[in-house]
């Protein structure tokens, strides 16, 4: 992996998105619109949106950047733009790489936007670092951008790649504990939660909502990041070259 290609990969990509404006409001207005319908759907139960927010401000940023990320490479694969920049001296972990540091600086710009729009105007209550879920937003955020580079490499149409959705994403949204306590799923299905990444950041987003104890959040953040590299490893070894 070259740095200096890398990184004009992340801002070819970030000059593709500041053009795109429908793409971009999806990545930054989205999930927070999504967290003032919830807001407003539980609205007479203050308390239910307290238990359940947070863990939402983890699942969002997932679901969007899983979404556009695999459409959008799957893009360049299908234009032939992808073939066209594998023609220069540029590596597959470069390309990779690139696409994960600039939609993680998307990410960042995201993560601030909702946990700004949560915390002030929905009076989401929390009792760990505000801080915090932000570093947690994007560390999600940047593990479904690498899961959705990863699934994009088995998608030939764009139809194809949304079709992972309920493979890779809606597994992870049942099972991380939004819906029913992992320690209270079947045996098999509280272990099958332990593997999926996106149990810990929730697992983290719950911490910081109950407790101002920090330690498990930075575990729980160290083990997302560790699947979103693995993510972008078995990415570099899967993508392919030419356009089919």
């Amino acid at each position: 992996m070259t740095p200096r290609v890398t990184l004009a990969i992340a801002v070819r990509v970030l000059t593709q998105l500041r053009r795109d404006h429908r793409t971009l409001a999806m990545l930054l207005v989205l999930p927070c619109l999504l967290q003032v319908l919830l807001w407003w759907i539980f609205n007479g139960s203050p308390l239910v949106f307290d238990r359940i927010g947070p863990a939402l401000l983890a699942i969002f940023p997932f679901f969007v950047m899983f979404l556009v990320t695999s459409i959008t490479t799957l893009r360049e694969r299908s234009s032939g733009t992808l073939e066209r920049l594998f023609t220069m001296p540029m590596g597959r972990l470069d390309f990779l790489c690139g696409y994960a540091l600039a939609f993680g600086a998307v990410a960042a710009v995201q993560a601030a936007l909702a946990v700004s729009v949560t915390l002030g105007l929905l009076d989401l209550h929390i009792s760990g670092p505000a801080v915090l879920l932000g570093v947690v937003g994007v560390a999600d955020a940047v593990l479904g951008t690498a899961l959705g580079l990863f699934v994009s490499a088995f998608a030939r149409t764009e139809f194809q790649a949304v079709q992972f959705l309920p493979a890779v994403v809606v597994p992870q949204i049942l099972l991380c504990g939004l819906l029913v306590p992992r320690d209270a799923l079947p045996a098999f299905l509280e272990a099958v939660a332990g593997v999926l990444p996106l149990s810990y950041a929730v697992d983290a987003m719950q911490q910081l909502a109950a407790t101002t104890a920090t330690g498990q959040v930075w575990r729980d953040v160290g083990i997302v990041a560790a699947f979103a590299l693995g993510a972008l490893a078995l990415g570099a070894a899967t993508l392919r070259r030419r356009t089919d």
